[in-house]
């Protein structure tokens, strides 16, 4: 059997019974890989027949190695970060497509797969044009850190955290579209609550599609005065002088792009827990972990951010890292610390207009 045998719904977020009996699986899956090269095996037979937890999981720790591989070769760190947008969805259409050839009821995973494409095509796009796909392109923070560690801590850091754990983090935070396949069995029908939070996703997506296009519109414009000493329409000076976004969504929240991004994954398997009826899961391993993370990285990013620009220690003391806590938008301080300018340029005009 590739699925447990469950009576009730609880089970299926129950560990020990909708995950640990398979753990096997995966110890006997590279014996069996090796029969499907020698041709005493079928890949689709192997496949259906291995439970989608397990395949999926393994599926995640051989990109892992591919991940480390790459990065090491050609000594770029964000091979992760090209595929973040993308494996998710992989994995919950590897749950649809699992679920299609057993002969299950997939209703729920077809909205949990829709909600994600839509995720991916989004954040694709957007790392696309912030140049991400390019050759050579590297993460920033990836460098930062290689300066403050010694070469072989580094490569540590690459064979564990950057390849590998971001990796299985991917297919983590996806893995509640397996306890969503488990409650189907039980309960095939998709109810008004599984629409709501379909609707909660795309609302979601909505948001940080927003929250990016502000700030892509403002860098936009802040490389504009850079280049030329002008100042685009519907910016201020004083705006594109500070360096950074203080309007629109990023008044209220210092990164609402991330807020969204967290929330989108802790919704998945909040979604998993109302299907089930219970009130928490091992499915939260892979959200929680997601959010962990994006602490530890939004840090690193305000700490360099607040050495680049004065006014930055004052959003943060005025504005929320994720949640608002205000409900009034952020203002400028009266008297504005001492500003690194945006353009050296600017400062030419305004001495000829002198």
């Amino acid at each position: 059997m590739a699925l447990p045998a469950l009576r009730a719904l609880e089970d299926c977020a129950d560990f020990a019974q909708a995950v640990k009996p398979f753990i096997p699986q995966l110890y006997a899956l590279p014996a069996k890989l090796l029969d499907v090269f020698a041709g005493r095996e079928t890949l689709l037979r192997l496949y259906t027949e291995t439970n989608p937890l397990v395949s999926g999981f393994a599926a995640s720790v051989a990109f892992g190695a591919v991940f480390l591989v790459v990065a090491e070769i050609n000594r770029n760190y964000s091979q992760v970060d090209r595929c973040w947008s993308i494996l998710p969805t992989l994995y919950i259409a590897h749950f649809d497509v699992w679920a299609r050839l057993a002969g299950l009821p997939s209703q729920r995973i077809d909205l949990a797969l829709l909600y994600s494409i839509v995720w991916s095509t989004r954040l694709t796009y957007n790392y696309w044009r912030k140049g991400g796909y390019g050759v050579g392109h590297e993460d920033y923070r990836w460098e930062i850190i290689r300066r403050q560690v010694p070469r072989s801590v580094f490569h540590v850091f690459n064979w564990t955290f950057i390849s590998f754990i971001q990796s299985i983090l991917l297919f983590l935070i996806a893995a509640p579209a397996y306890t969503l396949l488990l409650a189907s069995t039980i309960e095939p029908n998709v109810t008004g609550a599984d629409m709501v939070f379909l609707a909660i996703e795309l609302g979601l997506i909505l948001t940080e599609y927003l929250a990016d296009h502000q700030q892509w519109v403002y860098q936009t414009a802040k490389k504009q005065y850079k280049d030329t000493g002008k100042v685009p329409q519907g910016f201020t000076k004083a705006d594109l002088d500070r360096g950074f976004i203080t309007s629109g969504l990023w008044s209220c929240s210092r990164h609402p792009n991330f807020a969204a991004e967290q929330s989108i994954w802790f919704f998945l398997y909040q979604w998993s827990c109302y299907a089930t009826k219970t009130l928490y899961s091992w499915a939260a391993v892979g959200p929680s972990f997601l959010i962990l993370l994006f602490q530890g990285s939004t840090w690193l990013t305000e700490l360099i951010t607040a050495g680049k620009y004065p006014e930055y220690r004052e959003y943060q003391r005025a504005v929320g890292m994720f949640v608002p806590t205000w409900f009034s938008a952020y203002k400028a301080p009266a008297i504005v610390p001492k500003i690194i300018r945006t353009s050296e340029l600017s400062k030419k005009l305004e001495q000829k207009q002198r």
